[in-house]
């Protein structure tokens, strides 16, 4: 889904929203320091295999996937990282690890780490390194409907 059509869905939607354009960046606290964001304000997208079937965990840039609270909050021992090759073809007009963490729109289950929604406003990727997408957490959560656990740490970076 290129910008475009991201934009669109929201647009329709009704949904507020700024794009903010930075150089590119790769990793999330890169993006957040290129974008003048708190990483806890970022949202990453983490594909994840729950039982074969891949999910999106969306996390703060600021944190990483505990995949043991995973694991536990989910009830499922079965959950691994996905590997790049298993979700390239699902994200067919985003660049490799800048998937906007919409699963709803790719039919994957999307699990959001709670310190995540304690932000009013989230920024997250959109499908490029260098766009991304700023808007109320309340309205992403309102269109995602993702569900809500605990399985992330703050990273000692």
């Amino acid at each position: 889904m290129p910008i475009k059509k991201l934009k669109e869905y929201l647009d329709e939607n009704n949904i507020k929203y700024i794009t903010i354009s930075h150089s590119s960046a790769f990793t999330a606290q890169e993006v957040a320091a290129h974008a003048h964001i708190p990483g806890k304000e970022l949202a990453k997208t983490v594909l994840v295999k729950i039982n074969g079937k891949m999910a999106m965990a969306v996390l703060p840039a600021s944190d990483k996937v505990d995949f043991d609270l995973l694991k536990h909050a989910i009830g499922n021992e079965n959950v691994r990282l996905a590997y790049e090759q298993e979700f390239m073809d699902k994200f067919p007009d985003c660049e490799v690890g800048a998937m906007p963490p919409f699963g709803n729109l790719y039919g994957l289950d999307v699990y959001v780490a709670k310190d995540l929604t304690q932000d009013e406003e989230i920024a997250f990727n959109a499908c490029t390194h260098s766009e991304l997408i700023k808007m109320s957490y309340k309205d992403y959560e309102r269109l995602v409907k993702p569900i809500i656990l605990e399985f992330s740490f703050q990273s000692m970076l």
